[in-house]
């Protein structure tokens, strides 16, 4: 089969206008990059076309309406359609207001079921107010046991929050809280989950957890450093932004990471 193509982004974390930069950057400059790429190589007629992007939270730093508004501007200038997490930086409120056509489960959770040529996509809501760390309660997990039961269709996992630790010590501190409990509802559907992708740790990564195999990226905006000392600050740098492109058929899943901002010179070997 002719390969299925989707973008994944992650870890935006726009500011209001106004607020200055970010770590030393200016997050939503390196947004309107990545959105100018991705029109030059994915859009329709692109040289690599994708279907849609998935963005898995941490959208806005301080979940400020205006930083929605200036998401919502950059985003429209994207010529493929676009599906929106939150992370433990947004405000689930904030974002609704921003983005009503954010479809919602019935307890108000940004959750979504898609349907696609290649099988169905859930996208989960891990944030909880109060804490930098991932909750996916019972009424969550509800709606995601209904959606398995629907039918036997190979399933992908979008996440913010990561159910693996990776042995950065304070990203560690704040993982997915309800790990187990995922799994338990998981757990009898573990062989058509191709695979798990989240966000949160700004980290280049690729795993398994319980067999199923996970990625993730650098964001948009600042990142991680691959640093595994124990301290009780987030080790912070300056590497390049990203975002990938995931080409998917019946039997692979290829997750290709592009630096957006590289100037590397390019030549044919």
């Amino acid at each position: 089969m002719t390969p299925f193509s989707f973008l994944h982004l992650t870890d935006i974390h726009i500011v209001a206008p106004g607020r200055g930069e970010l770590y030393g950057l200016h997050p939503a400059a390196r947004l309107a990059e990545a959105v100018e790429s991705i029109a030059r190589r994915h859009g329709p007629g692109g040289p690599a076309p994708a279907s849609f992007a998935v963005i898995t939270g941490d959208l806005a730093h301080w979940g400020e309406p205006e930083a929605y508004a200036v998401l919502a501007q950059e985003l429209a200038r994207l010529p493929i359609p676009y599906y929106l997490l939150i992370g433990n930086h947004d405000d689930r409120t904030a974002f609704r207001v921003a983005f009503p056509q954010a479809p919602v489960d019935e307890a108000g959770f940004v959750q979504r079921s898609l349907k696609t040529l290649v099988g169905r996509f859930l996208l989960l809501d891990t944030n909880e107010s109060g804490t930098h760390a991932g909750r996916y309660c019972e009424r969550r997990l509800a709606w995601l046991s209904a959606q398995l039961a629907e039918d036997e269709e190979p399933v992908f996992l979008f996440l913010h929050h990561p159910p693996v630790r990776v042995g950065i010590h304070r990203m560690d501190s704040i993982p997915l809280l309800d790990a187990a409990g995922l799994w338990e509802v998981l757990r009898p559907h573990r062989e058509r989950i191709r695979h798990l992708f989240h966000g949160h740790l700004h980290r280049p990564l690729a795993g398994s957890w319980h067999g199923i195999p996970t990625s993730s990226l650098r964001g948009t905006a600042h990142q991680v450093a691959l640093d595994l000392a124990e301290r009780e600050t987030v080790p912070g740098s300056h590497e390049p932004p990203a975002y990938a492109l995931v080409r998917v058929t019946e039997e692979d899943v290829v997750v290709h990471t592009h630096d957006f901002l590289s100037e590397a010179p390019a030549f044919h070997l």
